[in-house]
């Protein structure tokens, strides 16, 4: 199965993963993790780049093409092969993070940016999606005051990041077998709960269709 994480800056993430990934391992699954862009040595190459606070001469499209160049990686060496061998792959973005960031954030054409996605990923597309919610501000300040590494997009305008959540939103409501929305504002050990339990339903479901 594979199982990726969206949302906002600041919206948890990885804390999530890093929670998930022992509790399904204890549940006897084979779990990898990965991230969005990276995930492979030539991922990371192109993460060092178009994340790097100094490249502020980088053009939408160039970004765009960047973020795709290393998914193309990503799905061809790590995700398919994981799969292939009945890992579940938990995954920190993927291809929906491209259409909220630089088709809704950036105003990139989103008919192109579904034709590069789907070249990209060769039509690989998420199991289960948990959008992590967040209001924007918050999720900037958790960034600013955690000490995390700050990347180019940090640096953005509050108003860009507001056009990339109402984005994931739309997204979301075009596809609710495939989106659960989150409250990511929450203790982080019950926005884990409400996790774990939507995805152990979800793996449920596929079980009993894989018997049928």
């Amino acid at each position: 199965m594979f199982v990726t994480f969206e949302g906002p800056e600041g919206s948890g993430k990885s804390s999530q993963i890093a929670l998930l990934a022992p509790f399904l391992q204890e549940q006897g699954f084979s779990v990898i993790t990965t991230r969005e862009p990276g995930g492979t040595s030539i991922g990371d190459e192109i993460r060092a780049c178009v994340h790097n606070v100094a490249n502020t001469a980088m053009t939408p499209v160039a970004e765009m093409l960047l973020y795709s160049a290393s998914r193309a990686q990503h799905v061809g060496e790590l995700i398919r092969p994981s799969l292939a061998k009945g890992h579940i792959v938990l995954c920190d973005r993927f291809a929906d993070s491209t259409i909220a960031y630089q088709g809704y954030g950036r105003g990139l054409d989103l008919t192109q940016l579904h034709q590069v996605t789907q070249i990209a990923t060769g039509g690989l597309q998420p199991d289960i999606t948990f959008l992590l919610d967040v209001d924007v501000e918050q999720g900037l300040a958790r960034r600013t005051g955690g000490g995390l590494e700050m990347n180019r997009l940090d640096l953005e305008t509050v108003q860009f990041h507001q056009r990339v959540r109402d984005g994931y939103h739309t997204l979301a409501a075009s596809d609710p077998d495939q989106w659960v929305i989150v409250n990511a504002e929450r203790p982080l050990p019950i926005i884990q709960d409400e996790i774990r339990t939507k995805l152990m339903e979800r793996l449920k479901e596929t079980a009993v269709r894989l018997h049928k």
